[in-house]
């Protein structure tokens, strides 16, 4: 068999595989900084730091405190927090009794966390004094016994503390009344501090999380994570970036949430196993609180998404040089194309490098990265990492690998890989399938491309696939292309139904503050990028876009009203 074509690029050093990976689960990595290093920084959150010790000893509380409540071996604990101390507190008590913890979106609604809560059937919920009230309506018919509900100041140092109780707390909704039979995150764990769990420890091959995803069919389904799964991609990551970033020293800053896959498969696994202090920042669409805290902290990694990498770029502290991203090395980008106009505005300001990855909830969560320190190509996602293998095939007949340069679907597989979709037989299958070469393929549902330096390029998503009059086009390219305009702050492409092409790309943009551009402008300027098929039909103008928790457009929302819905 040919050696894969993508090796030749791996950075000198990498190892083409990381195999075998230690039988250890991230409790572990953790055990061991408490032990040896207890006074150095685990957490920074607004300015408090929380060593590895009291991490530890925390989280030995909240373990006896769930275990009291009458948590179990794979009972499942939800968690609907933002990025705090809390939520790993929680999440590593759920495993120390070998629980599973379920992060869910704190943004969905009633209706729709009910239905998460259907999906992944938690005991028992911890979530934040502001989302309890919507916890208690979306929790008839669930199977959640008990709330826990926590205020967002318990890790805030002395003087915030202070000042937020007085000025802010009432204000912001952050004083909740906890019904009977639930608790106050404090209260529940109280009567614990200073006691561990009697409860054996978890093996590397029992679930840690269930994270959910909508896969290819946009439904929620939940992607159970094993515990030795979340070593393999953080000893996959340290095997990837050993040449810039240091095991003790070099820290993160994560604005990205921990109920997504990227900060709970990505994020944690890596700052646990290389004992790297992690910076937690609550709410990423708080841009003056992000920009403060890469200033004070000074990261030496940032992982991010690529609006947030073209909203810090607009933010005027940025503009003006008052706050510094000079302790930045490395920036990795995911869950989104990033635009190759946002990744060269921000590297020439920063100076730091953004190495675009790739990689699905269901991969847990690394599939391609670009290398650190050699070759990259804008607009690719770089190629596998170590372990990790990619086939390019015929959407219509995935037995049929094509040849590079052609755009097909993109399947995946490597030891971190989910073992399949939790209590969904079905579609499991329908998105894990055992090939004729002996091994199991993850179908990704996103279309794209190999070169012959083996670098992968993300054309789209096949559901997102735009026939206009009979010819394909993919809303990215749109975007890439709009992008480039100066007046252009942000755009999203969808396809909508067209009585005489039978669909049509239609582009939504937000212009940069102070810039103006007319429909007969942006149209221009595509045709002067694009073949003029993929020129779209209609530009309409929006102040934002809808995005996700973590920044990525929603296609889906992007909707014309009826005044602009003409033929």
């Amino acid at each position: 068999m040919a050696e894969p074509i993508w090796y030749k690029n791996y950075d000198p050093g990498v190892p083409r595989s990381v195999a075998p990976y230690p039988d250890r689960t991230l409790l572990d990595y953790l055990g061991d900084a408490a032990r040896e290093d207890p006074s150095a920084i685990a957490l920074w959150f607004k300015g408090r730091t929380v060593t590895w010790a009291q991490l530890e000893t925390e989280s030995d509380a909240c373990a006896a405190a769930f275990e009291a409540a009458g948590i179990r071996k794979g009972d499942r604990i939800a968690l609907l927090l933002p990025n705090c101390p809390q939520f790993l507190i929680a999440e590593y008590g759920a495993w120390k009794l070998g629980a599973v913890a379920c992060p869910l979106n704190p943004i969905y609604t009633a209706e729709e966390l009910h239905a998460n809560l259907l999906t992944v059937a938690p005991r028992i919920i911890v979530t934040l004094n502001p989302f309890y009230e919507r916890v208690c309506e979306a929790r008839p018919g669930t199977s959640i016994e008990k709330g826990i509900a926590t205020n967002i100041k318990e890790f805030f140092p002395t003087h915030l503390k202070v000042l937020f109780t007085l000025l802010m707390e009432r204000k912001l909704g952050h004083r909740a009344v906890v019904r009977s039979g639930d608790a106050a995150w404090g209260e529940f764990l109280a009567p614990h501090r200073g006691r561990k769990a009697s409860a054996a420890r978890p093996s590397p091959q029992d679930d840690a999380l269930i994270l959910l995803s909508g896969g290819t069919t946009g439904t929620p389904k939940g992607v159970p994570a094993w515990h030795h799964s979340l070593v393999m991609t953080a000893m996959q990551f340290r095997a990837w970036t050993s040449s810039v970033i240091r095991d003790k020293t070099d820290s993160f800053l994560l604005p990205l949430p921990l109920f997504h896959s990227y900060g709970a498969c990505f994020a944690q696994s890596a700052y646990l196993v290389g004992r790297n202090p992690l910076a937690l920042v609550p709410n990423p669409r708080d841009l003056d609180d992000l920009v403060k805290s890469v200033h004070r902290f000074k990261p030496r990694l940032f992982a991010g998404v690529p609006t947030l990498y073209n909203a810090i770029l607009n933010h005027p502290d940025i503009k003006s040089g008052k706050a510094s991203f000079r302790s930045l090395k490395i920036c990795s980008s995911g869950a989104a194309p990033l635009m190759a106009e946002t990744k060269r505005r921000f590297e020439e300001i920063t100076g730091a490098r953004i190495i675009e990855a790739y990689g699905l909830t269901e991969s847990l969560l690394a599939a391609t990265g670009n290398p650190i320190e050699g070759k990259t190509k804008l607009g690719s996602v770089g190629v596998p990492l170590p372990d990790v293998f990619v086939r390019i095939v015929d959407v219509d007949n995935p037995t049929r690998d094509l040849a590079l340069r052609e755009v097909g679907e993109i399947l995946i597989r490597g030891p971190q890989m989910m073992r399949g979709y939790f209590n969904n037989p079905d579609e499991t299958a329908a998105m894990l399938v055992r090939h004729a070469d002996g091994h199991t393929w993850l179908h990704t549902a996103d279309l794209g491309y190999m070169d012959e330096d083996g670098f992968v390029f993300i054309v789209d998503r096949k559901k997102d696939l735009i026939k206009a009059g009979g010819m394909q086009v993919w809303p990215r390219e749109l975007e890439e292309a709009l992008a480039k305009h100066p007046a252009v702050l942000e755009a999203g492409v969808r396809g909508f139904t067209d009585a005489a092409k039978g669909e049509i790309a239609v582009a939504f943009v937000v212009l940069r503050q102070g810039m103006q551009a007319t429909e007969a402008d942006l149209r221009e300027f595509c045709k002067q990028h694009l073949a003029f098929f993929k020129v779209p039909a209609r530009v309409v103008f929006r102040r934002e876009l809808a995005k996700s928790m973590i920044g990525k457009v929603l296609r889906r929302e992007l909707k014309l009203e009826p005044a602009e819905q003409r033929s």
